[in-house]
């Protein structure tokens, strides 16, 4: 129980952080505007994380949030074209240049992903005896099993193409398919 307040306390002062940092052009004097826009990516909406969180904060801030899922290339684009007021994405190098460019403010790490590589039962690739991440994409990809990925350019994306890179091998071919969908489809669709 002290465990979920404190996670819903977190992310409120996280959110309000943010949200004090925004907006850095004057305004004419008026009623103060109390909305925020949150991109966010589509696995963070699927895991239904925000779906506790948001109105617990909007409750305690009188602020309202409104969420866009996306994959993180769009959501930090939308926060670079000043579309968004908060960011919560999983793409760290792109992260750092988007605050490196003064761009993003009040950068704070608020929660991270494990990546892991699902399959059927049967394991055509046999990756249940792979030695790790790298081996099993290696053996997936010399079997030519089915891989389906998200294709999106999203923070879940890139990694996965860092480790097709790291195992010097260029996914291509009917085996390879991309979804262009979220994290949730993507593993339905598999």
């Amino acid at each position: 129980m002290i465990k979920k307040y404190l996670s819903i306390i977190l992310a409120s002062f996280f959110l309000l952080g943010v949200a004090a940092g925004c907006g850095q052009q004057k305004q004419a004097a008026g009623p103060e505007v109390k909305n925020v826009i949150l991109a966010t990516t589509t696995s963070t909406q699927d895991s239904g994380l925000l779906d506790a969180l948001i109105p617990e904060f909007e409750k305690k801030t009188g602020y309202k949030v409104k969420t866009i899922a996306v994959g993180t290339g769009q959501a930090l684009a939308m926060g670079e074209k000043g579309e968004a007021d908060v960011l919560l994405v999983h793409a760290p190098a792109a992260e750092k240049e988007l605050v490196d460019s003064g761009v993003g403010i009040n950068y704070r790490l608020v929660m991270h992903n494990d990546f892991i590589v699902l399959g059927p039962p049967d394991d055509p690739a046999g990756i249940k005896s792979a030695a790790g991440t790298l081996d099993a994409f290696k053996k997936i990809a010399t079997t030519q099993s089915t891989f389906v990925s998200r294709g999106d350019e999203s923070g879940t994306h890139k990694k996965e193409q860092s480790i097709w890179t790291k195992a010097g091998i260029e996914p291509a071919g009917k085996w390879y398919q991309q979804s262009g969908t979220g994290m949730g489809n993507t593993l339905n669709i598999a």
